[in-house]
């Protein structure tokens, strides 16, 4: 129960977060996909910071995780830490700079977003879950809604509108 507790803040912003990013997504999809970019790039810096530096702080997601997770975390992973986790960072680094660009690119991010999102749900709270369920869905809008153009090219305003008529 003290772990729980230990979790419950960080739980409740990225719960909160996500319902932010989700619906961002239905009406500013390039700002959803700017809130991807700083999420990923901020996550790939601190995994293999953490990684590098203190490999055996991702063993305690063993005990919020579903059994098989757990089993995986306290065998393999558990031999393989600092290996896995900066290949996930790398991941996490390339989702972030495809947020920033176009076409294709938008696409395996944010394919790659909802991979990476569906694979740490089963991590319970340590994920904050529903949070990655959550921003998966947001992810998925943003392949139906976004024009899929560089992050900085937003649509153009209509020129007859406002102050040029006068």
């Amino acid at each position: 129960m003290e772990t729980l507790q230990h979790y419950l803040l960080p739980y409740i912003i990225s719960n909160v977060a996500a319902i932010i990013i989700l619906i961002s997504s239905f009406y500013q999809p390039k700002l959803t996909r700017l809130f991807f970019m700083l999420l990923f790039g901020w996550a790939s810096w601190l995994n293999f910071t953490v990684a590098q530096q203190n490999p055996g702080d991702y063993l305690a997601y063993a005990e919020l995780s579903i059994p098989v997770y757990r089993d995986f975390i306290n065998g393999w992973f558990k031999t393989n830490i600092r290996e896995m986790v900066t290949i996930i960072s790398v991941c996490q680094g390339l989702i972030a700079l495809g947020m920033a660009f176009k076409g294709i690119w938008v696409k395996l991010a944010c394919i790659g977003s909802i991979v990476f999102f569906l694979c740490i749900s089963p991590l319970g709270v340590g994920a904050a879950f529903p949070f990655p369920l959550i921003t998966a869905f947001a992810a998925y809008m943003i392949i139906r809604k976004d024009n899929m153009d560089y992050i900085w090219k937003f649509k153009k305003v209509n020129e007859n509108i406002g102050l040029n008529r006068i």
